[in-house]
């Protein structure tokens, strides 16, 4: 024992977060006590001359006084056998007996409801205080839960650590909701870090019992709304009634398609100068804005003022369409084409690099897409069963994997066993944070721990295959999954007095 862990062992830290202070009815002591009234050492020393099929005589054991035992030790104990209870059909599923070290069964049924009392004056708990009370929460709420915590543990192999946590946030949550019967909304869970709380597997439990309120903002709503704080009041309303269409699209006249979450942030950011620029100025709805006033706003020239072009005029459509704008002043504004890039290939040595990376999910995930041209999002997404026999199944293909492919496989196979053997995720590549769960990785992963990005290296394994061809479009096209303009944007490169010279094989 350590002073950096106030002179307590593993297990007593433990003990002293889930349960309140007292005084111990056995020793008189004034430790963290537990349901049965005794602290942690009159409890081992109970257990420990416990006689079989007997249930624990804490005062008999603790009568002529205490065995000690050392600190911070696995003690392998032989399980007191204990009597067989008579054998019973249980009334439901949910029927089944403990839930973290409190007495009774679980109850059979609890209903909530998403009504809740408005509060009169809000104030801010006291952190030490909730988690306080939080030792000594019993509710039916925790109750009914406790199945489906030991169920998803089980199911998705949590550890220990990771079991109490959620264990821990419930009764954080419990203690801490205006009403004991009301539905728990996932945007009161992202309060639990301020009292060391969990956030993912807590909801996940939340949602399989059905007591979860989804309220949580998208992550393009939040940054829409840190780049529209400082606006007008109207001019924001006006901006918040484009993204919604653009989100969720709109299914009465004038009809539209919700957009990728990419697509609008993009829109967002690019129209967020001109926007801001008009507030500056004095003005407070978007109505106020003539297209000279647009002209004005719009960069000289280039891919800033094209973005800015398409973002502005999706945006004063919706408008005129909703009827919240007189005109549209982008009407009959000509359009500036983007800039085309040129693909260029990547440094061979850098490849090479990377594919004998010590990181076996970078080397993995270089190899696919370098030999085959996965794009991140495929990779990302990629399942155990889409790899049968050496062959890759992807978008109705069956793609032969190559050697090096299949040996870099095999080891992250092989490291994916051996760090997550209990994992259920059917997902490819897993990292900490999603194989205690089902949910894919983000499409950064692992490419965050590589020099290469994922679309650098697979336009560089396209131009390979259109120089190795003599730039045969129809097999670009079908080997790839390119579209007409996509093709003919590798198939210019072949004049390209850079990439005229032979390129080398990746080994």
């Amino acid at each position: 024992m350590y002073r950096q862990s106030s002179w307590l062992c593993g297990s007593c830290q433990w003990w002293r977060t889930h349960y309140p202070t007292g005084v111990c009815d056995y020793c008189h002591r004034e430790r963290w006590v537990a349901d049965q009234g005794a602290c942690r050492l009159c409890l081992e020393q109970a257990r420990i001359l416990q006689e079989p099929g007997r249930a624990l005589d804490l005062a008999g054991s603790n009568r002529h006084g205490q065995q000690l035992f050392f600190a911070n030790m696995q003690i392998q104990r032989h399980r007191t056998r204990r009597l067989a209870p008579e054998p019973r059909k249980p009334k439901n599923k949910w029927k089944t007996p403990g839930g973290w070290n409190r007495p009774g069964p679980a109850p059979e049924s609890f209903t909530a409801t998403e009504w809740v009392q408005p509060a009169l004056i809000e104030v801010e708990p006291d952190p030490e205080l909730v988690r306080q009370r939080s030792l000594i929460e019993n509710s039916k709420l925790t109750r009914y839960c406790a199945v489906i915590v030991r169920e998803h543990a089980e199911h998705f192999g949590w550890s220990k650590r990771q079991r109490n946590d959620v264990v821990r946030s419930l009764r954080l949550l419990q203690t801490l909701r205006d009403s004991p019967t009301a539905k728990i909304r996932a945007s009161d869970v992202l309060q639990l870090p301020r009292y060391d709380g969990n956030i993912i597997s807590t909801i996940d439990v939340l949602d399989a019992a059905g007591l979860l309120i989804e309220d949580r903002p998208r992550p393009i709503e939040t940054y829409f709304a840190t780049k529209t704080a400082a606006l007008p009041e109207r001019m924001r309303a006006e901006l918040e009634t484009w993204l919604s269409v653009m989100l969720d699209g709109a299914t009465t006249a004038p009809r539209q398609r919700s957009r990728d979450p990419l697509t609008v942030k993009v829109h967002v950011q690019a129209i967020v100068p001109a926007v801001t620029a008009w507030a500056d100025a004095g003005h407070q709805s978007l109505a106020e804005i003539s297209a000279a006033q647009v002209h004005d706003a719009l960069p000289e020239s280039g891919n800033p003022r094209a973005l800015m072009e398409r973002g502005l005029r999706s945006l004063f459509k919706t408008l005129k369409a909703r009827k919240l704008i007189f005109a549209n002043p982008m009407r009959g504004m000509k359009g500036t084409r983007l800039n085309a890039t040129v693909p260029m290939p990547l440094d061979t040595a850098l490849i090479r690099q990377e594919l004998n990376s010590p990181n076996p999910a970078v080397a993995l995930a270089v190899a696919l897409v370098a030999f085959h041209a996965l794009t991140a999002k495929q990779v990302c997404h990629l399942l155990l069963t889409d790899i049968v026999d050496g062959r890759l199944s992807l978008d109705g293909r069956s793609i032969p994997l190559a050697d090096p492919v299949r040996e870099r496989l095999a080891r992250w196979l092989d490291h994916r066993a051996t760090k997550w053997p209990n994992t259920r995720n059917p997902h490819l590549l897993i990292h900490t944070r999603s194989a205690p769960r089902l949910m894919a990785a983000s499409s950064y992963f692992p490419w965050m721990h590589s020099t290469i990005r994922a679309q650098a290296l697979r336009e560089d394994r396209i131009l390979a295959e259109v120089h190795a061809t003599g730039g045969d479009a129809r097999r670009i096209s079908d080997l790839f999954g390119l579209g007409i303009g996509s093709t003919n944007r590798y198939l210019d490169t072949l004049e390209h007095p850079d990439l005229a010279t032979e390129r080398p094989e990746v080994p």
